[in-house]
């Protein structure tokens, strides 16, 4: 402990900063429960930044490779398990 800071000093500051940390805590808290409570109230249709849902997911894309490229991507795998 400094020679020139009191202990009344310190335990002020010590204090202080608790009420601090614990009003932080409490802020935080309430905001996310009164935002969580208010979206949950609003239906879909008042929330214009969301994009608009799929129903389904995107489609299937494949390529059928020519065994020359299969043989190449299987050396390429057998060289990079090898390191």
């Amino acid at each position: 402990m400094p020679e020139y800071v009191s202990s009344l000093q310190l335990a002020g500051a010590a204090v202080l900063t608790l009420a601090g940390v614990v009003w932080a805590i409490v802020v935080i808290r309430l905001l996310r429960r009164f935002r969580a409570a208010a979206l949950r109230e609003l239906p879909a249709a008042h929330l214009p930044f969301l994009p608009p849902q799929r129903q389904a997911g995107p489609a299937l894309e494949k390529v059928e490779l020519t065994p020359a490229e299969q043989d190449a991507f299987a050396g390429l795998i057998r060289r990079l398990g090898d390191h």
